[in-house]
């Protein structure tokens, strides 16, 4: 079986063999070469489905105290659970009646006797899949925040830039001015000494 969990599927004496990991839901009369096989394939099974499991009953062997029976069962409401959630948990707990009742019947096989499915809450994958939606409708107000961030901050370098073009036309405006005011300076003077010659003359 290499490393994957080893099941044994009979059906009408033939039986058949599976790789752990593959997409198989339990059935009574599904058969394990160990409760460890069985148990890893179980908890696996909870976690495609949306759920965590925990141990519901265990029987000992009284002729050597080994473990001959094992019931494993729906923990109940997932983590992040509300409030009012968690004061209902317990009493959720039992009355969910999804389960798996594993026997060990021969060495190395133990048999599924009883299976049950259906479950009395949401599954985590149901609530993951609204978390996913919230996350999608908060990653575009994220971006969409960003995408304004970076606008305002282009706004605010172009009218950093619009108020130093002003400045700079207006030191040029004045610089020009000064020019303008030097020139009617000078021909005011030129004017005023060529009527003074044109006087001596």
């Amino acid at each position: 079986m290499g490393d994957g969990i080893g099941i044994v599927e009979t059906y009408g004496g033939e039986s058949s063999a599976h790789e752990g990991g593959s997409d198989i839901e339990p059935n009574e009369g599904m058969v394990f070469q160990s409760e460890e096989a069985a148990r890893a394939f179980y908890v696996d099974y909870a976690r495609q489905k949306g759920f965590l499991t925990r141990v519901l009953s265990s029987r000992k062997s009284e002729r050597d105290g080994s473990i001959i029976s094992r019931g494993l069962g729906c923990r109940g409401l997932p983590e992040g659970r509300t409030k009012i959630q968690a004061q209902k948990q317990c009493r959720q707990r039992d009355v969910c009646t999804a389960m798996i009742l594993l026997k060990r019947e021969n060495p190395g096989s133990w048999v599924v006797r009883k299976f049950v499915s259906e479950h009395n809450h949401p599954l985590v994958v149901q609530l993951q899949k609204s978390r996913r939606i919230l996350d999608d409708k908060d990653k575009k107000i994220q971006e969409l925040t960003s995408e304004l961030r970076v606008k305002k901050r282009l706004s605010a370098a172009y009218r950093e830039q619009l108020l130093a073009i002003m400045k700079d036309v207006e030191e040029h405006n004045g610089h020009v001015s000064n020019k303008v005011q030097l020139v009617y300076e000078n021909l005011r003077k030129l004017e005023a000494k060529r009527q003074e010659h044109l006087r001596h003359s």
